[in-house]
């Protein structure tokens, strides 16, 4: 087929296409002169930022972010012809800041060996012209720097090319796409400095997926378009299109839906679209009112052709900024204010696929499924040789899930939590203060527990847990040193995001407050024996209620720790903070 052409002609014909003979020879990637069949190491990512901002003083500037756990430079190049190569310098300017971010996950690295052709060819006003004049470009070459490091030939079993790369999680073995709201990774509080202090219109987040073998070449995923901020989900639609014609029009057949089967291995069952969890780079970011997009190239796909969707994505990035940019900008903004009147509103803490299915033709190749003699499930057989057109289901109706209302005032965090939740609200930039005086009785919310689940293993480091209940009313004392966080700022919905406690990416779904759902404190049973008499007897309610549970409830009534444990509870030296979220909520500011 027309986009199907022989690895070793897209390798000539993309160093033809962007290595020029007049291109200056130390802004050439080892990936170029290998004909993209390699990548190389980091040095070279160090070599070339140095490189591009001695080519280029006035246009570019690489600088460092961060540094990783084993001690190597996380380095970023801001590109712009605007004069503007700092942060204040370009907020001065009212500038749209494109973020592109490569190697997040160190094995999928198209996107640093791209972005540093798309960067030269920008920069030589051969692809997108004149763009650099109206925006500002941070590209970050590799997010995962130790992994890029954990360089292996076979760290990507089901990717074609390059040779080597990187590995998809840090040496601290977090997945950085994983991190963006609990943010335990120190490249992840690296990114959230840099975000902070860019305040990025867009955050480009560059991978290759794994799957299937089938032709599409690339997928694009935009948000906010299924959540956030509902005006801005027009200009995120706009967005995704107007990349996606760009890249159609360069010979691609992108997807705007995650090109992974429904259910594992079986083509037939189709796709669902979804709104991803905060987590990850494209549910955190319109959370912010700030675009993200998840561009990912199809693993199947040679290394060379991978590069080149890769490249052709962001110069298309690069385009529309330069032409939409400003009036971007102006909606984010007006989307923050809008987010100061989110108290009281419907806020989604999940999302979910409806029913709605619509047939849709997808490029695939001939297949078959045969029974495993090793594995013993079906096996999945395709022949690239034989292109074949499926029709499979899409459901791409994408609608809220489970919503909780936004407290009218805000969230109060007790002080024996303010250091551990302050801190988190500060690598975010969400604004808070400490109430410098007690109060005494203070109407709130909270969250009692009806059950709490913990994870039976830890997920990203962490136990996860899982709460079902719901807030109610109550006057409680509130400590001095505690902590306000007002739901009227432009990160509301990442407050609610962070504080919420039945939000899938929550502190609390993290496992920040397990502690709060472990029973400390326990009456002997001799003792309890007593206490249960003497409760009966002054209370023939609890006598009664005692022995309907009894009869109705024959697990209750075999066990001798649960009927036990019924009059403890009622006594007065049971904790009351058990099983109690050690965050409020608040109707009024404090």
């Amino acid at each position: 087929m027309k986009r199907r052409v022989l690895p070793l002609f897209l390798a000539t014909s993309l160093s033809a296409a962007v290595a020029p003979a007049h291109a200056a020879p130390d802004l050439a990637t080892v990936s170029e002169r290998s004909g993209f069949q390699r990548t190389g190491r980091y040095d070279e990512v160090e070599r070339l930022c140095q490189a591009f901002q001695k080519a280029h003083p006035k246009a570019v500037r690489c600088f460092e972010f961060g540094r990783t756990p084993e001690g190597r430079p996380m380095l970023a190049l801001a590109v712009s012809r605007t004069g503007a190569l700092t942060a204040d310098q370009a907020k001065k300017r009212g500038l749209p800041v494109l973020l592109v971010q490569g190697g997040i996950h160190a094995g999928e690295i198209d996107g640093k060996d791209a972005g540093f052709l798309a960067l030269r060819e920008a920069l030589e006003n051969r692809a997108a012209p004149g763009a650099l004049d109206k925006q500002v470009l941070l590209f970050v070459p590799v997010f995962n720097v130790d992994g890029h490091e954990r360089f292996g030939q076979w760290n990507r079993p089901n990717q074609r090319g390059p040779v080597e790369m990187g590995w998809r999680t840090t040496a601290q073995n977090y997945n950085l796409n994983r991190d963006y709201v609990k943010a335990d990774a120190l490249e992840m509080q690296a990114m959230l400095a840099l975000v902070n202090a860019w305040d990025p219109l867009a955050y480009i987040d560059l991978h290759v997926t794994d799957g299937a073998k089938f032709q599409p070449d690339v997928s694009i995923q935009v948000e906010p378009i299924h959540g956030g901020d509902a005006a801005l989900m027009k200009s995120g639609v706009a967005l995704r299109d107007a990349v996606m014609a760009d890249l159609r029009a360069q010979g691609s057949d992108p997807k705007h839906f995650y090109i992974s089967f429904a259910k594992t291995d079986d083509p037939t069952s189709g796709f669902e679209d979804s709104m991803a969890p905060p987590r990850f780079s494209t549910g955190y970011f319109p959370m912010r009112n700030r675009f993200a997009m998840l561009v990912e190239t199809h693993s199947w796909k040679d290394y060379p052709t991978r590069v080149r969707v890769t490249r052709n994505t962001i110069v298309s990035l690069l385009s529309q900024v330069a032409r939409h940019g400003g009036a971007w900008r102006k909606q984010v903004q007006e989307a923050d204010a809008r987010a100061l009147a989110l108290g009281g509103q419907p806020f989604p803490l999940s999302y979910k696929a409806t029913g709605r299915t619509e047939m849709i033709q997808f490029a695939g190749y001939e297949y078959k499924r045969v029974p495993s003699d090793v594995s013993g499930a079906l096996w999945t057989q395709y022949d690239e040789s034989k292109p074949q057109m499926w029709t499979v289901p899409l459901r791409d109706e994408v609608v809220p899930a489970l919503q909780v209302a936004a407290p009218a005032g805000g969230y109060i965090v007790p002080a024996a939590q303010a250091a551990l939740v302050g801190a988190k609200l500060k690598q975010h930039g969400v604004a808070y203060k400490v109430l410098d005086r007690a109060l005494a009785r203070a109407e709130v919310e909270v969250f009692r527990a009806g059950a709490a689940k913990l994870s039976p293993q830890s997920f990203e480091g962490r136990q996860t847990l899982a709460l079902e209940g719901a807030w109610t009313t109550e006057a409680r004392p509130v400590g001095k040193g505690a902590l306000f966080v007002p739901i009227a700022q432009p990160k509301a919905r990442l407050v609610m995001t962070m504080l919420e406690p039945q939000g899938a990416d929550s502190l609390l779904a993290w496992g920040a407050f397990n502690a709060a759902y472990e029973r400390k404190e326990y009456m002997e049973e001799y003792v309890a024996e007593v206490v249960a008499r003497e409760q009966m007897a002054a209370d023939p309610a609890v006598a009664a209620e005692f022995k309907r549970k009894l009869e109705s409830d024959p697990a209750f009534a075999a066990s001798p720790a649960a009927r036990l444990d019924f009059f403890a509870r009622r006594h007065a030296s049971w904790d009351e903070r058990y099983l109690l979220y050690p965050v409020m909520r608040s109707a009024v500011a404090h």
